[in-house]
């Protein structure tokens, strides 16, 4: 199980994301925004070197996925993907990679989608977060996702069998857990909004080549 370290970051995730999140092609908001931490989760790397958190942050536009992942030294060939530097309290420096583009955090997803992993508390150790729900319609394992290519309001990896994951970067709540009908798995999630309801919404959805798009 996960453990959560409670100590000091600097700079924090919502600093580092103040700056980075304007940069992005599906960032839809004020070019210097007032980010608030809004929900999130935890997946486990197995070889227990990579942190690997879902985090949702909202601002006035609406609410934002980042997947991060936190590495103890540079990810090789990924310096387009560094989010940025922080410097952790207990682990020491460590560098914040667009999860994206880190292949352990795309074959945990594909994992979870699976059900061969749990989704973990974001902020609690040894905690698996029950509110994250999935599903998996699928036959046989996904397999390494394709590059990631950046949307409007996702980020899109090819998998197999002519099948596109979806990972959902601008969140939208829903009242069912399946957002489309060419869903074939998906991975859904709470957060806070700005008002302080809580909803629920895709995290991740995946879909047939040409379903609803993102």
């Amino acid at each position: 199980m996960s453990t959560i370290h409670h100590t000091t970051v600097t700079p924090t995730k919502v600093e580092l994301l103040a700056a980075w999140l304007p940069t992005r092609s599906w960032y839809h908001g004020a070019p210097a925004p007032e980010l608030t931490r809004a929900g999130g989760f935890r997946l486990e790397d197995p070889a227990g070197e990579v942190g690997i958190e879902f985090l949702v942050v909202t601002e006035a536009s609406g609410a934002y996925l980042v997947p991060l992942t936190y590495r103890g030294a540079p990810l090789d060939g990924a310096e387009h993907a560094l989010v940025g530097t922080m410097k952790h309290g207990v682990l020491g420096p460590r560098w914040a990679y667009d999860g994206c583009h880190d292949p352990v955090l795309t074959r945990q997803l594909c994992a979870l989608i699976e059900g061969r992993t749990p989704a973990h508390a974001q902020n609690v150790s040894d905690t698996l977060d029950h509110e994250v729900v999935r599903s998996y319609a699928g036959e046989g394992p996904l397999g390494v996702p394709g590059a990631p290519e950046d949307m409007r309001e996702s980020t899109e990896f090819a998998v197999a069998d002519g099948l596109v994951l979806r990972l959902h970067r601008v969140l939208t709540p829903t009242r069912g857990d399946l957002p489309v009908a060419e869903t074939v798995g998906h991975v859904s999630g709470m957060w806070e909004q700005l008002d302080g309801t809580r909803v629920r919404g895709p995290i991740a959805t995946l879909v047939r080549r040409g379903g609803a798009g993102g």
